[in-house]
């Protein structure tokens, strides 16, 4: 049955890997990722519903169609309750089997777009997307969906590189603020002598250079949300005004004789610890405790491996918008780089990286590869300048992929790749003209 499905299959096009009992099958899925699994449910060892488990877990992507002789209502309901995508009564046409093949790639790559349009926080605003779906950016999610619609003040802490103004900014979209302005302001990247009139305003003739008046960001903000990044940079002398603000839910612009009311929302942020910065004197306790009403932390890219194939898909597509460039996608081993990286810059690193990648990688070519990724890999590429060069090191390298699959097996690699034994040694030597090696 293995022999005909996968000749059925390769005849058709696609690239097809067999396994004895789902154990095998779960030690290939742990090295290689798959579109689509076909398999039995009745088996010794573990049964097509364990494999199913299995293979959600290593490889969520992969779609699963199980086929089974003994097939009852009870079992293809719950292979389907299970994840599957299809489910195939044997024996079946050829027919039936293609129909399901192509039915679950379809469904691979319909899940797919789904699980990224599921990823955003608020559809209204494509700029507050929080990608992922691992348990950690899920409670920050659900985190979000509480907090938004009430009025508190809220506290987003994280390291740098997290997401902390795309969280503000989701906050923000899901609120009933929507329709306000949302301003963000970075308190350590103004000069404290012109921070004041930036967030408080100024009256024409306030000062020297004051030819015009100001009405300074929280009236800009009345009515949606100011967000602070970086409040921990904020001068102590600022903090008593803002402490102010928040209280009598007004400003004075530097200058005037009197307040303007404002009805603002705030959202501030900071990679520092504010507890500590309390216990040294340098951030005052009332005023975190009018900002800290509600705190929401976002992990670390460390915290949440598992997102980062999605991310690094994510950041790719808005990269190539940006850049002009094609790339389709990231190669499995590059991917599996960027998964072990500890990512002290976070999201913010993981994006520069990939844009390095993009800008100086290769770009006529459709993935991104480890060739791409030097300051990771730490070697430099030496990319090929003849077109017969490249082709050559591709195939090298596709030949030595299926021989690895054939598990060193010479003659069964040649097969696979319908050429004959000598040709094959001709290409492992990386000598085309090469006279042809005995077997073994």
């Amino acid at each position: 049955m293995q022999d005909v499905l996968q000749r059925l299959l390769c005849d058709q096009g696609y690239a097809v890997a067999t396994a004895a009992t789902a154990e095998e099958a779960v030690a290939q899925l742990e090295e290689r990722d798959f579109d689509v699994v076909v398999s039995d449910i009745v088996m010794p060892g573990l049964d097509g519903l364990a494999l199913l488990e299995r293979s959600r877990s290593l490889n969520p992507r992969a779609a699963v169609i199980l086929m089974t002789a003994y097939a009852t209502v009870d079992s293809a309901i719950a292979a389907l309750r299970s994840g599957a995508s299809d489910f195939l009564e044997k024996p079946f046409l050829a027919e039936e089997l293609m129909r399901c093949v192509e039915r679950a790639l379809h469904y691979r790559e319909a899940l797919w777009k789904e699980n990224l349009r599921r990823s955003v926080v608020h559809p209204r605003s494509a700029e507050s997307s929080l990608v992922g779906d691992s348990p950690a950016i899920r409670a920050v999610r659900e985190q979000i969906a509480l907090i938004a619609p009430k009025p508190s003040n809220v506290l987003v802490t994280g390291e740098s590189g997290v997401g902390k103004e795309l969280a503000a900014r989701a906050i923000h979209a899901a609120s009933r603020r929507r329709a306000g302005e949302f301003v963000a302001v970075n308190c350590g990247a103004i000069p404290d002598t012109l921070l004041e009139s930036q967030l408080f305003g100024h009256v024409r003739g306030a000062f020297t250079t004051a030819i015009q008046a100001n009405p300074g960001l929280f009236v800009i903000a009345d009515g949606g949300t100011l967000f602070l990044d970086e409040i921990g940079e904020l001068p102590f002398a600022l903090q008593v005004k803002l402490l102010r603000v928040i209280e009598e839910r007004q400003v004075w612009p530097v200058g005037a004789t009197k307040p303007v009311a404002v009805d603002v929302r705030i959202i501030a942020s900071t990679n520092r610890d504010l507890v500590r910065e309390v216990d040294a004197g340098r951030f005052r306790e009332d005023l975190f405790y009018r900002l800290n009403v509600v705190h929401l932390r976002l992990p670390p890219l460390r915290e949440r491996r598992a997102d980062i194939a999605l991310l690094a898909d994510h950041l790719r597509e808005r990269l190539n918008a940006k850049l002009g460039t094609r790339f389709l996608g990231i190669d499995r081993d590059a991917l599996r780089l960027l998964m072990a990286q500890p990512w002290k810059g976070n999201v913010r690193e993981l994006e520069n990286v990939l844009e390095r990648a993009m800008v100086l990688g290769d770009a006529g070519g459709d993935m991104i590869t480890l060739l791409d990724l030097p300051e990771l890999t730490g070697v430099e590429p030496e990319r090929p300048l003849h077109l017969r060069e490249a082709v050559g090191r591709f195939e090298r390298r596709h030949v030595l992929d299926v021989l690895a699959e054939a598990g060193g097996d010479k003659r069964e690699a040649a097969r696979r790749l319908g050429i004959s034994l000598a040709s094959l040694y001709r290409k492992l030597s990386g000598d085309p003209e090469a006279p042809p090696r005995p077997a073994s």
